[in-house]
Protein backbone atom coordinates (compact mmCIF):
# COMPACT_ATOMS: atom_id res chain seq x y z
CA UNK A 1 0.00 0.00 0.00
CA UNK A 2 0.84 3.30 -0.41
CA UNK A 3 0.94 6.54 1.31
CA UNK A 4 -0.42 9.48 0.26
CA UNK A 5 1.85 12.33 -1.05
CA UNK A 6 2.63 15.37 0.92
CA UNK A 7 1.48 18.02 -1.71
CA UNK A 8 -1.48 16.87 -2.94
CA UNK A 9 -2.28 14.24 -0.38
CA UNK A 10 -3.56 11.77 -2.99
CA UNK A 11 -2.69 8.12 -3.27
CA UNK A 12 -3.31 8.26 -7.26
CA UNK A 13 -0.46 10.77 -7.54
CA UNK A 14 1.96 9.13 -5.11
CA UNK A 15 1.29 5.87 -7.15
CA UNK A 16 1.38 8.14 -10.34
CA UNK A 17 5.30 9.25 -9.47
CA UNK A 18 6.12 5.39 -8.63
CA UNK A 19 5.26 4.92 -12.44
CA UNK A 20 6.85 7.62 -13.78
CA UNK A 21 10.30 6.71 -11.74
CA UNK A 22 12.93 5.61 -13.63
CA UNK A 23 16.44 3.10 -11.91
CA UNK A 24 14.87 3.96 -8.42
CA UNK A 25 15.54 8.04 -8.37
CA UNK A 26 11.96 8.74 -6.42
CA UNK A 27 12.96 12.39 -5.66
CA UNK A 28 13.62 13.05 -9.52
CA UNK A 29 10.16 11.70 -10.45
CA UNK A 30 8.63 13.45 -7.68
CA UNK A 31 10.36 16.43 -9.12
CA UNK A 32 8.77 15.63 -12.49
CA UNK A 33 5.37 15.14 -11.87
CA UNK A 34 5.11 18.13 -9.61
CA UNK A 35 6.35 20.29 -12.33
CA UNK A 36 4.25 18.88 -15.09
CA UNK A 37 1.12 19.32 -12.41
CA UNK A 38 2.19 23.16 -12.25
CA UNK A 39 2.48 23.21 -16.09
CA UNK A 40 -1.20 22.01 -16.49
CA UNK A 41 -2.18 24.67 -13.70
CA UNK A 42 -0.31 27.17 -15.89
CA UNK A 43 -1.34 26.30 -19.55
CA UNK A 44 -4.95 25.26 -18.55
CA UNK A 45 -5.83 28.03 -16.32
CA UNK A 46 -7.01 25.49 -13.44
CA UNK A 47 -6.75 26.38 -9.93
CA UNK A 48 -6.38 22.37 -9.34
CA UNK A 49 -4.39 19.98 -11.34
CA UNK A 50 -5.44 17.26 -9.90
CA UNK A 51 -9.26 17.37 -11.49
CA UNK A 52 -7.05 17.48 -14.66
CA UNK A 53 -5.18 14.60 -13.61
CA UNK A 54 -7.98 12.34 -12.47
CA UNK A 55 -10.26 13.51 -15.93
CA UNK A 56 -7.54 11.98 -18.07
CA UNK A 57 -7.34 9.01 -15.40
CA UNK A 58 -11.00 8.46 -16.34
CA UNK A 59 -10.40 8.84 -20.36
CA UNK A 60 -7.61 6.66 -20.76
CA UNK A 61 -9.26 3.55 -18.56
CA UNK A 62 -9.94 0.55 -20.35
CA UNK A 63 -13.18 -1.03 -19.34
CA UNK A 64 -12.39 -4.29 -21.71
CA UNK A 65 -9.03 -5.82 -22.64
CA UNK A 66 -8.16 -9.37 -23.85
CA UNK A 67 -6.76 -12.01 -22.54
CA UNK A 68 -4.51 -14.84 -23.96
CA UNK A 69 -6.27 -18.05 -22.96
CA UNK A 70 -5.56 -21.68 -24.64
CA UNK A 71 -7.83 -24.16 -25.77
CA UNK A 72 -7.71 -27.18 -27.96
CA UNK A 73 -4.63 -26.67 -29.30
CA UNK A 74 -5.35 -22.94 -30.08
CA UNK A 75 -4.67 -19.51 -28.87
CA UNK A 76 -7.65 -17.36 -28.50
CA UNK A 77 -8.02 -13.86 -27.49
CA UNK A 78 -10.71 -13.23 -25.14
CA UNK A 79 -12.38 -10.16 -23.99
CA UNK A 80 -12.56 -9.44 -20.17
CA UNK A 81 -13.56 -6.90 -18.19
CA UNK A 82 -10.80 -4.54 -16.32
CA UNK A 83 -10.88 -4.25 -12.66
CA UNK A 84 -10.42 -0.78 -11.34
CA UNK A 85 -6.85 -1.34 -9.66
CA UNK A 86 -6.17 -2.28 -12.94
CA UNK A 87 -7.47 0.19 -14.89
CA UNK A 88 -6.12 2.87 -12.88
CA UNK A 89 -2.81 0.85 -13.45
CA UNK A 90 -3.35 0.66 -16.98
CA UNK A 91 -3.94 4.23 -17.75
CA UNK A 92 -0.92 5.58 -15.51
CA UNK A 93 0.98 3.39 -17.51
CA UNK A 94 -0.07 4.46 -20.82
CA UNK A 95 -0.02 7.96 -19.96
CA UNK A 96 4.04 7.87 -18.73
CA UNK A 97 4.69 5.38 -21.74
CA UNK A 98 3.26 8.31 -24.28
CA UNK A 99 4.73 11.06 -22.90
CA UNK A 100 8.37 9.18 -22.88
CA UNK A 101 7.96 8.19 -26.49
CA UNK A 102 8.19 11.97 -26.86
CA UNK A 103 11.22 13.99 -28.01
CA UNK A 104 12.28 17.33 -28.37
CA UNK A 105 11.22 18.41 -25.14
CA UNK A 106 11.85 18.02 -20.83
CA UNK A 107 9.59 15.03 -19.10
CA UNK A 108 7.83 17.41 -16.79
CA UNK A 109 6.36 19.15 -20.36
CA UNK A 110 5.85 16.14 -22.35
CA UNK A 111 3.70 14.68 -19.07
CA UNK A 112 1.75 17.64 -18.60
CA UNK A 113 1.07 17.80 -22.17
CA UNK A 114 0.06 13.85 -22.46
CA UNK A 115 -2.06 14.43 -19.16
CA UNK A 116 -4.23 17.41 -20.61
CA UNK A 117 -4.53 15.48 -24.02
CA UNK A 118 -5.91 12.74 -22.06
CA UNK A 119 -8.37 14.66 -20.24
CA UNK A 120 -9.67 16.19 -23.83
CA UNK A 121 -9.89 12.48 -24.78
CA UNK A 122 -7.12 13.05 -27.13
CA UNK A 123 -3.34 12.00 -27.32
CA UNK A 124 -1.39 8.77 -27.70
CA UNK A 125 -3.22 6.94 -24.44
CA UNK A 126 -6.45 7.36 -25.11
CA UNK A 127 -5.44 6.16 -28.46
CA UNK A 128 -4.15 2.99 -26.85
CA UNK A 129 -7.34 2.59 -24.64
CA UNK A 130 -9.33 2.72 -27.97
CA UNK A 131 -7.10 -0.03 -29.81
CA UNK A 132 -7.63 -1.99 -26.45
CA UNK A 133 -11.67 -1.59 -26.78
CA UNK A 134 -11.75 -2.33 -30.52
CA UNK A 135 -9.83 -5.74 -30.03
CA UNK A 136 -12.18 -6.80 -27.47
CA UNK A 137 -14.98 -5.99 -29.03
CA UNK A 138 -13.18 -7.88 -32.27
CA UNK A 139 -12.89 -11.10 -30.00
CA UNK A 140 -16.08 -10.93 -28.53
CA UNK A 141 -16.78 -14.40 -30.65
CA UNK A 142 -15.04 -16.09 -27.95
CA UNK A 143 -16.17 -14.90 -24.92
CA UNK A 144 -17.91 -18.00 -24.39
CA UNK A 145 -14.37 -19.28 -23.48
CA UNK A 146 -13.92 -16.97 -20.54
CA UNK A 147 -14.47 -18.82 -16.69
Amino acid sequence: MVGPDHKYNSEKVSKFINYAMVRGQKETARGIVYKSFDLIKEKAKVEDPMEVFDTALKNTGPLMEVRSRRVGGANYQIPREVRPERRNFLSMKWIVEAARAGKGKPMAEKLADEIMNAAKNEGVAVKKRENTHKMAEANKAFAHFAW
